[in-house]
């Protein structure tokens, strides 16, 4: 019988360790506890979180935040439609847009309320009137003439005193053409615009209304 190699024992021991370092080679690392794992949802989550308004965020985001727009219908003067509302006679047309036009394109940008040109179509006359008064801060009256004969500028006149008869300088009378005898004596209790001036008196007009304005806010 043949001798057996002193190294023929040893074959045995190294073929298992070399399979067990095969497979310590290729077994999988551990999986991480459920909290660690990322799930296909995370990007998704974090995009929304990125997008949440500052007030889900805390208190200490949402003190950094860019402040509520103040409501325009707060204030004083948008608290009605129209700045000034202007009364006039027929054949006055041509100035009370003159008037309008210097009023609207000034840097203020009163806003006017022309009967012509903003009552509503088909609406009735004196309802479209008694509400244009109402809803503007001021009343101008252009005295002319052609004003003191047309019963209908009559009563333009003692609505807008009827609307506010305690508001000292939201009616601002504006006499064209005419002297102070003519000058109507419902009105006599306030001053009035000379018109005779270069500019008609649009400019002291102008600088009433934004007084009477300044006293809202």
């Amino acid at each position: 019988m043949a001798s057996s190699s002193p190294h023929s024992h040893s074959k045995k021991p190294r073929g298992k360790m070399a399979d067990w370092f095969r497979q310590a080679l290729v077994k999988k690392p551990k999986e991480r506890p459920a909290s660690c794992k990322s799930h296909p949802s995370d990007s998704s989550q974090l995009a929304s979180e990125d997008i949440l308004p500052s007030s889900s965020l805390g208190p200490d985001v949402s003190a950094t935040s860019s402040p509520t727009p103040v409501d325009p219908s707060s204030s004083g003067r948008w608290s009605k439609d129209y700045d000034v509302c202007v009364c006039h006679s027929d054949e006055d047309l041509a100035v009370a847009q003159e008037l309008v036009s210097y009023l609207e394109g000034n840097t203020v940008s009163l806003r006017c309320f022309l009967q012509l040109r903003d009552a509503t179509p088909g609406g009735a006359i004196v309802s479209e009137l008694c509400q244009a008064l109402s809803n503007s801060h001021c009343r101008v009256l252009l005295i002319t003439p052609g004003f003191l004969r047309d019963p209908w500028c009559k009563y333009q006149m003692l609505q807008a005193l009827t609307q506010a008869p305690g508001a000292e300088g939201c009616t601002i009378p504006l006499l064209s053409g005419l002297t102070r005898a003519a000058y109507p004596p419902e009105l006599r209790f306030m001053y009035y615009v000379d018109g005779s001036g270069p500019d008609g008196g649009f400019c002291q007009v102008k600088e009433a209304v934004m007084r009477y304005l300044q006293t809202l806010s």
